[in-house]
């Protein structure tokens, strides 16, 4: 439906005014006037032509007025709304009225408002994740610091009872440094993944296989711990994009957290197989006290639960590390918990 331009409707509503006011009023007026010179013989065509000339003007402005009323009072509507917008009250629209440049003006500031209301959102979400994620590394970063200051205090004032503690004290030390690295590593490394910079060295990958190499260098490591390997892996060949080094790190987290969560003596499924377009990659494990209500809170920067806090003094962002990498890569990860079993779900576009 094309619409319809506010200049024509402008020039039809002058039209008509002066159709109104022109012929209508010099017609009514001369009628006026006739009866008028009738009755009293009195004729001045001066003051004729000045009366006609008045209620022309008079009947073109009302009637202009009266026909552009409601194009009047929507501009102010228009006007209002933007000074209401721009007072704060961001998503504030205006109600649509007609088809024309006015109500394309106020469908433009309706998006408007809209864009500014989702932007502002979203800075105000950034905001907030941008203090927490500073609330949570001052306390990370401050665990591990405060500890080896502590200890090195102590040495430093020779307050050791013999070489055995003096060991156990530089152990302790050496230990918390190495937790003190591991967090800065990746800190800097989610901070690289964040770059709108950054650029992945993509190779062809035979998805199959390299799952089946990683799951053979870490079959040692899961079956000290108990866990029994349950593997279907499609034979298909799955060619997908990667970046090797990279999408590697996503398993070992994946892995190392199977590791630290599963139950001792159980199983552990991975499975692949293909849906359409898309590669799924599912890794279960059983585990015995979830460490979150939420499962999905796992991908959440620093968010671990105060068990996993205790025993490793991890900084709780490998799998947030391990999302942003699946999702640079287009692919998708979600968790889900049911039954006694946690189960991480990979999905791949398959290259063609």
């Amino acid at each position: 439906m094309r619409s319809k331009k506010l200049s024509v409707q402008l020039l039809t509503a002058i039209a008509i005014s002066f159709m109104i006011s022109v012929p209508i009023v010099s017609s009514l007026l001369l009628y006026v006037m006739y009866y008028f010179v009738k009755k009293t013989n009195y004729y001045d065509v001066t003051i004729f032509n000045l009366v006609w000339l008045t209620a022309v003007i008079l009947t073109f402005i009302i009637s202009l007025l009266v026909m552009i009323h409601r194009k009047i009072k929507y501009l102010q509507q228009v006007t209002e709304s933007v000074q209401t917008i721009a007072n704060g009250k961001l998503g504030h629209t205006i109600e649509i009225n007609g088809n024309d440049e006015l109500s394309q003006l106020a469908k433009n500031i309706n998006y408007m408002s809209k864009e500014l209301e989702s932007k502002f959102e979203h800075e105000r979400k950034i905001e907030s994740v941008k203090n927490e994620f500073i609330t949570n590394i001052s306390h990370d970063l401050r665990t591990p610091l405060t500890s080896i200051i502590g200890y090195v205090d102590l040495l430093r004032k020779n307050e050791y009872r013999d070489d055995e503690q003096l060991y156990d004290y530089l152990e302790t030390i050496y230990s918390k440094s190495q937790n003190f690295s591991k967090l800065i590593n990746e800190l800097f490394e989610y901070t690289k993944l964040t770059s709108p910079d950054l650029k992945f060295n993509f190779t062809e990958v035979e998805l199959g296989g390299l799952l089946e190499q990683i799951i053979g260098e870490y079959s040692p490591i899961l079956e000290k711990e108990g866990l029994d390997i349950q593997k279907s892996i499609t034979e298909e060949d799955i060619h997908v994009s990667m970046d090797i080094e990279n999408m590697v790190r996503v398993y070992d987290n994946l892995l190392m957290n199977v590791i630290k969560y599963s139950m001792k003596h159980s199983i552990l499924k991975v499975e692949l197989h293909i849906v359409g377009i898309k590669a799924i990659l599912t890794i279960s494990n059983q585990v015995e006290n979830l460490p979150v209500q939420d499962v999905n809170k796992l991908f959440d920067r620093f968010y671990r639960g105060d068990m996993a806090r205790k025993q490793d003094g991890g900084s709780g962002i490998g799998l947030a590390i391990s999302k942003r990498i699946i999702e640079l890569h287009g692919g998708t990860i979600e968790a889900n918990y049911r039954e006694g079993w946690l189960t991480f779900t990979i999905e791949y576009i398959i290259k063609k």
